[in-house]
């Protein structure tokens, strides 16, 4: 798939947008999940990336739907349909979803590579994807201005570089700040290389798909390396009994034959 960057459509950006499907779409997931969290304090916690030792293979999905406050998802979903509305619209639907989920999960995953066994920083937020559009946007109307407050034009590709420039001195800095700025800056590398480098997605999908198979056939093996381990404790306990009568096990003996063999009958259930 090789997506065409086109000539200038208007001098500037801003102007009325229709809501299209996708837009529409993640928009009130977005406000959906912000109105749940807020009216169920901390039961969509285990949504964000970084909050467990062991990251659960959800979540570098659905971290890009959990937002902190207001002002948070607000500027997100603006952005969003400001910039996102057109390059649905030129794209296509399926298209630009893509894209969207490659760059947030994408710059989701940088993140946990560099915070990873830091249980005390937790990523929320679609702000990797929304600076992944905003790189594209960049990258298809260069010339385009925005307003800078609604007050001050600047050309597209000046401003996203200046966003960039901020995103990548600020990751640099991580002082303290509450906002990810490693986030922001890596959502635009991996759009530009997705943009342009369109066979480097192809190669990072074949290895992406062998991790996950490594992963599987060692999460595979584990299982029946304690499933052997545990076979030879009941062994072991049930020689016992037989050799001397189920009376002359321990209370804990006792406990251990009951839970070992539960645990074996499971995982066979389940195989």
């Amino acid at each position: 798939m090789r997506y065409q960057f086109q000539s200038e459509h208007g001098n500037y950006s801003f102007k009325s947008h229709r809501f299209t499907n996708v837009i529409k779409a993640l928009i009130s997931i977005n406000a959906a999940l912000f109105l749940l969290r807020y009216l169920m304090v901390n039961q969509f916690d285990l949504l964000g990336l970084g909050l467990s030792s062991s990251p659960k293979l959800w979540q570098p999905v659905t971290y890009m739907f959990i937002h902190g406050d207001f002002f948070h998802i607000f500027m997100n979903m603006f952005v969003l349909w400001m910039f996102g509305t057109e390059m649905e619209s030129i794209w296509g639907s399926r298209k630009f979803l893509r894209y969207y989920f490659v760059t947030g999960i994408g710059s989701g995953i940088i993140w946990l590579i560099f915070n990873y066994g830091n249980n005390y920083s937790v990523l929320i937020g679609a702000s990797g994807a929304i600076y992944g559009i905003l790189l594209a946007y960049g990258l298809m109307f260069p010339n385009r201005k925005v307003l800078i407050y609604f007050l001050f034009p600047i050309k597209v590709k000046y401003f996203v570089t200046i966003l960039a420039a901020i995103a990548f001195i600020s990751s640099i800095d991580r002082s303290g700040s509450n906002i990810s700025h490693l986030t922001h800056l890596s959502g635009m590398i991996v759009g530009f290389l997705y943009l342009k480098f369109p066979n480097l997605k192809y190669k990072t999908s074949i290895l992406v798909n062998r991790k996950i198979a490594e992963s599987i056939n060692r999460k595979s093996e584990r299982k029946k390396a304690n499933m052997i381990s545990l076979q030879k404790k009941v062994d072991r306990l049930l020689d016992k009994v037989s050799t001397d009568g189920f009376n002359s096990l321990s209370d804990d003996e006792k406990d251990q034959l009951y839970m070992y063999s539960k645990r074996l009958g499971r995982d066979i259930k389940k195989d």
